[in-house]
């Protein structure tokens, strides 16, 4: 596995909805992450996926992200799903190859955070490690109802092939180099505020 390459990567956001996200374990947590990634993403022009899972009976996407979503100016698609993991719709590759149209599929890297963990967060890595893709999960975007259900999953991600990484190494893999002309609004980025205090394991 790869450090994460800014020419390669996309961002997956999954399935953040409405009062699904104040169930899961630490929401704050990953609303924050999540925005951040974003701002991220913003930064290094990496493009973005939001999918929401069946959103007539579960809602739309947490307005906050959805917002930020919104005011992205890097490639982005949203998409509505019925399969619980993403791969399971054909939007989705579609999706990935508009966003990466150099890359064959095999050759892009998904940064991934959303809920829930061990369920559609879970079934899109291990069918996206599948198909050949390389997975970046940020663990502090990453979560389910309940500590356990969020711990092994993210277990059993690791054990299939995902990296189990975070906002800060995916950051500064991006970057490389202090001498690279987004560093200063990176760190500025993730200096506001820690968002830590645990391990990704």
């Amino acid at each position: 596995m790869e450090l994460a390459d800014v020419d390669r990567s996309v961002v997956v956001v999954i399935d953040l909805q409405g009062k699904l996200v104040e169930m899961v374990y630490r929401p704050e947590l990953v609303l924050a992450a999540t925005r951040r990634l974003l701002r991220l993403a913003e930064l290094f022009r990496v493009p973005v996926v939001v999918t929401e899972q069946y959103p007539r009976g579960l809602g739309p996407t947490h307005p906050e992200i959805l917002a930020d979503f919104e005011g992205l100016t890097v490639p982005r698609r949203r998409i509505d799903k019925t399969a619980f993991g993403c791969c399971g719709d054909p939007g989705f590759e579609a999706a990935l190859a508009e966003l990466r149209p150099g890359l064959p599929r095999g050759r892009r890297q998904l940064v991934v955070v959303g809920i829930e963990a061990h369920v559609c967060v879970m079934q899109t890595v291990l069918e996206a490690l599948r198909w050949g893709e390389e997975v970046h999960l940020c663990w502090e975007g990453v979560s389910g109802r309940g500590a356990e259900h969020r711990q092994w999953a993210l277990e059993r991600m690791r054990q299939a092939g995902a990296v189990v990484s975070n906002l800060e190494s995916v950051a500064f893999e991006w970057a490389r180099h202090k001498d690279h002309a987004a560093f200063k609004s990176l760190s500025a980025i993730l200096k506001e505020g820690q968002l830590g205090g645990e391990s990704g394991s």
